[in-house]
């Protein structure tokens, strides 16, 4: 149990060994951490608790801090299993203990563990008296990323409980933002944003605001995974404000695969005459078949154009590619532009399924594409610059 204002303390638990979340889906290069938090004032509330590997370890440290019978209430601000996992070992134990929720988050809840817990609901605006002058205020961050997400802020203590909200997967033994690398930091909460919090942009702009409109000082922002922010924490809303507006740096990214190197010899020359017409820009090339896809829509979502590239394949384009277009159309980035490249043998029809996909994914084509058959050439190579130098030149 460590300390974080008062009588807050985090009982959560690190995950050094985290790879893979989501299933499959997110990658956690750095590991993560289930953030729980224990509020002790004249009435004891759990907040969250820890994904269910963990659910014994969770109960027994507990156990060890507190006698579980003087928990009041728990709050689950959202039931997805890596914050409510350890609830039907915890409730076992305190089968009356209320549990704070959405309305939503009764029926994700009910769902997953088949469970009639005592669950009381709460919308924006609704209070927990908590004594000795302090306060729980609940807000509702439906969509944010779930429907049933909310969060809750501590009165007194001025500390926002923004459970999957500005958060990151990064394992740390620190619990601050001050107190960690800030490179990493920073590029596992943009890694965050893009991949999961994409999608739900405009909301996210709508409930800043909402948030902001209440005038609450803020002196923590405690989400539900990685660290926790108190030197400046607003600095995250408003990195937050910032990727929810159409995000773009002056960055190219060039996502392709290949199958006998023409395609990857398309994209690097591509890549120079892009870099030579505009020096400021910054260009990145990305074998999809052989990078992280989560690191691959990172790059894609902080960029300005992205540029495809696929050899034709049974009248087609190949398969990792094709998997990093349809997650871009998921996240529904915006305001990018995009061009199309690729080898083809036979057939040729790479090129035109790569600018209907790009189009599908809410991406603005600047060309109609550049084919180059068999293995490019020395012209074809020549083409390629000047292919890139357009573009280039498009983008100033």
């Amino acid at each position: 149990m460590l300390n974080v204002k008062n009588n807050v303390f985090w009982v959560g638990k690190v995950d050094w060994e985290l790879r893979r979340f989501h299933g499959d889906e997110y990658s956690t290069h750095r590991g993560s951490s289930y953030n729980s938090f224990l509020i002790k004032e004249e009435k004891t509330v759990l907040i969250d608790t820890v994904w269910k590997p963990f659910a014994g370890e969770f109960v027994q440290n507990l156990k060890n801090e507190i006698d579980l019978q003087e928990i009041d209430y728990i709050v689950v601000n959202h039931g997805e299993v890596d914050h409510s996992g350890a609830l039907p070992e915890l409730m076992a134990q305190i089968p009356d203990t209320p549990i704070i929720c959405t309305q939503n988050a009764v029926q994700s809840l009910q769902g997953q563990f088949h469970q009639d817990w005592n669950f009381q609901t709460v919308k924006t605006g609704e209070k927990l008296d908590l004594g000795n002058g302090k306060e729980l205020i609940f807000l509702e961050m439906r969509l944010l990323h779930w429907p049933d997400s909310m969060a809750c802020y501590l009165t007194g203590d001025e500390i926002l409980f923004s459970n999957d909200a500005f958060g990151q997967h990064y394992a740390s033994e620190k619990l601050y933002n001050d107190q960690v690398d800030q490179c990493e930091l920073m590029a596992e909460a943009i890694k965050y944003y893009a991949n999961i919090l994409a999608p739900f942009s405009p909301l996210v702009e709508k409930k800043i605001k909402e948030i902001l409109a209440l005038e609450l000082p803020v002196d923590i922002i405690a989400p539900s995974h990685g660290i926790i922010w108190r030197d400046n924490p607003l600095q995250i809303v408003e990195k937050y404000r910032g990727w929810a507006a159409s995000y773009m740096e002056n960055q190219v990214v060039l996502l392709y695969d290949t199958m006998w190197e023409g395609t990857r010899i398309m994209a690097e020359n591509i890549a120079r005459g892009i870099g030579a017409s505009n020096p400021e820009i910054e260009v990145k090339l990305l074998n999809t078949a052989r990078t992280d896809k989560n690191d691959v829509l990172t790059e894609a979502f902080r960029s300005r154009a992205i540029l495809l590239g696929s050899p034709t394949v049974n009248r087609s384009i190949l398969m990792s590619l094709a998997a990093i277009i349809d997650g871009m159309e998921a996240l529904r980035f915006k305001g990018k532009k995009a061009a199309s490249f690729g080898c083809y043998g036979w057939s040729g029809e790479a090129v035109g399924k790569l600018n209907e996909m790009a189009n599908r994914a809410g991406l603005e084509l600047i060309d109609d594409g550049l084919r180059c058959r068999w293995r490019p050439d020395q012209k074809e190579i020549e083409d390629c610059i000047k292919f890139g130098e357009k573009i280039g030149k498009s983008l100033k």
